[in-house]
């Protein structure tokens, strides 16, 4: 039995119908839902990046398969195999699994899947680089893409570089999905966390305007007082 077989196996044996169940409602799965289509064996995050690790030799055309199945495990532990491959990669091995995400960006399609794993990849890849695909990915009609976008900037504020992460919060401040709003929000409420007064400017430039969901998440964190201020504004 090859390797890619004995770890679609292993997924599979623990395959749990109830958590699954929950999964296919929580992750809108149904008809012209967001996830539409997403099918789900039902394993936790634990039990997925366990199995990831014992699979880091796995070679990428068997990662492809995983990335291209229907099924959502398939393709979470598919992309942390390639996160956990990059962290330990030379420079050519990180350039090579940055490449294949970036060909199979249309596949991260759930959010999970985007917060999990695109700042350790294309994030970190990006640090020292030309940031143009991430300005692309938020000028896309692609949903997944956009969220790609902005949560990818997770990598570049952590080092104190907050730059990207207000452009692209700006361009996607009034885009119509809430998953976005919800994205922006968060992404800006970290982005106070490292400098507060930053956040404060954004926010009386744009609080009269933007969506009601993205505010709350990034007001989420300060005091009482700003915050009731802020939501009065609205």
């Amino acid at each position: 039995m090859n390797k890619y077989t004995k770890l679609v196996q292993e997924l599979k044996k623990k395959y749990d119908p109830v958590r699954a169940k929950h999964s296919q409602r929580f992750f809108k799965t149904g008809k012209g839902e967001y996830g539409e289509g997403d099918v789900f064996l039902g394993l936790n995050m634990p039990e997925q990046r366990e199995i990831a690790k014992k699979y880091l030799d796995l070679p990428l055309n068997d990662i492809q398969k995983l990335v291209d199945s229907k099924i959502h495990e398939h393709r979470m532990v598919g992309l942390l195999i390639v996160t956990y491959k990059y962290a330990k990669g030379d420079d050519k091995e990180k350039e090579k699994l940055f490449k294949f995400y970036v060909k199979n960006s249309k596949q991260v399609n759930n959010w999970d899947l985007v917060d999990v794993t695109c700042h350790k990849v294309v994030g970190d890849y990006l640090l020292d680089k030309d940031r143009k695909l991430l300005y692309k990915w938020a000028r896309s009609k692609n949903l997944w893409e956009k969220r790609l976008a902005i949560i990818s900037t997770f990598a570049f504020f952590r080092r104190e570089e907050l730059d990207d992460s207000y452009k692209i919060a700006t361009m996607l401040l009034h885009d119509q999905h809430d998953l976005i709003h919800k994205a922006v929000g968060w992404t800006l409420r970290e982005c106070g966390k490292r400098d507060l007064s930053r956040l404060y400017k954004f926010l009386d430039q744009h609080t009269r305007t933007m969506p009601r969901t993205a505010l709350r998440y990034a007001i989420e964190k300060l005091p009482d007082a700003k915050r009731k201020y802020y939501l009065q504004l609205t």
